[in-house]
């Protein structure tokens, strides 16, 4: 049989191929199908303030991520609700194409997930693919607090009320204040602060006896901060954080570990749809870790590099599930911090 190609001019082949798009076009297929993803700008939603650290780090990661892809990100910050509106943002009005990610705190927003059990469904509406990092949650003070040791602290909780700024109510750091609590009998009063910068200065200037957040934040600033302890097995930046022990090793208790961890996520739909475009999002993503400059760019952030630890698709999952366990184990003073 005549291969009808051959013989065609070039001008010929590229009237049939416009052709063969606009026809695309008028039968309501994007003119992306025909096109190697990704062919135009990637968009991000963040479910925080401007300006803090998931706004820095998603950039930071961006700025590797891009040269494999070959398209540039841009970003959308929808603070408030414990992260709530930037999810129903992301599910509700973002198109699912795989040109939406959201970049989200787990831990945080899982939290909030299970005690406001919002509309959205995980992992029927959306799924995380890649963690970027693990970051211990820490107690700590000012430098100039009278508070020198841990057991200060819990020592004039059982006489008072100690006021503990935090990021947010939903966040591990704030159930390991509330554990710490429970099984010493002290009190600790969270005051949500709407960002990790926001709680290191309501502790700095007085507002607050105490703050909790992930360990990354308060390291940076050694020369104004004292870390008193850590809610994790092992302190994993003891030469940053002055050796803080870790919480039960001083109190004998058994509170679980506590931690931060950030990730991207994208619509389960857009998964479904268009696999080609996950995959190489997925695989994209995780080539990020193996670029000596993501190390140098991270640390850059204030972030210390030991922080930066991958997890995949199932890594993801299983921690969401244990957040949401221990969550259902503190509900009630969670709801009582309220």
């Amino acid at each position: 049989m005549k291969d009808p190609i051959k013989g065609l001019t070039r001008r010929q082949f590229i009237k049939i191929t416009a052709a063969t798009v606009g026809a695309g076009a008028l039968w309501g297929v994007s003119p992306h199908a025909f096109a190697a993803f990704p062919d135009q700008t990637i968009k991000v939603v963040i479910p925080t303030e401007q300006g803090g650290s998931a706004g820095r780090l998603a950039r930071t990661f961006c700025d590797i991520w891009k040269k494999s892809l070959g398209v540039n990100f841009e970003y959308d910050f929808f603070p408030g609700a414990a992260g709530q509106v930037g999810y129903e943002t992301y599910i509700g009005r973002k198109e699912k194409n795989g040109y939406n990610l959201l970049f989200g705190n787990m831990g945080a927003e899982m939290i909030m997930y299970t005690l406001r059990n919002p509309k959205y469904r995980f992992p029927e509406d959306f799924f995380y693919f890649c963690r970027v990092d693990v970051d211990d949650s820490c107690l700590f003070v000012r430098k100039d607090s009278p508070f020198k040791r841990i057991e200060d602290v819990v020592a004039e909780g059982k006489k008072r009320a100690i006021t503990t700024a935090t990021s947010r109510i939903p966040h591990p750091a704030s159930i390991g204040a509330l554990a710490l609590g429970e099984a010493t009998k002290a009190k600790f009063n969270l005051v949500p602060y709407a960002g990790g910068n926001a709680t290191i200065v309501a502790v700095l200037n007085g507002e607050a006896d105490c703050g909790v957040l992930p360990m990354a934040n308060p390291v940076s600033m050694q020369d104004r901060i004292r870390i008193l302890t850590v809610f994790a097995d092992e302190n994993s930046l003891a030469k940053l954080s002055g050796n803080a022990p870790v919480v039960n090793k001083v109190f004998g208790t058994k509170i679980p570990e506590l931690y931060s961890a950030r990730a991207w996520a994208i619509h389960t739909e857009a998964a479904q749809k268009y696999p080609d475009r996950f995959d190489k999002l997925n695989k994209t993503a995780k080539q990020v870790f193996n670029d000596p400059a993501y190390r140098d760019w991270y640390v850059k952030t204030g972030a210390p590099f030991e922080t930066i630890q991958y997890g995949d698709r199932a890594v993801c999952t299983k921690y969401v599930q244990e957040i949401v366990e221990i969550t259902k184990k503190y509900k009630a003073i969670l709801g009582a911090a309220k």
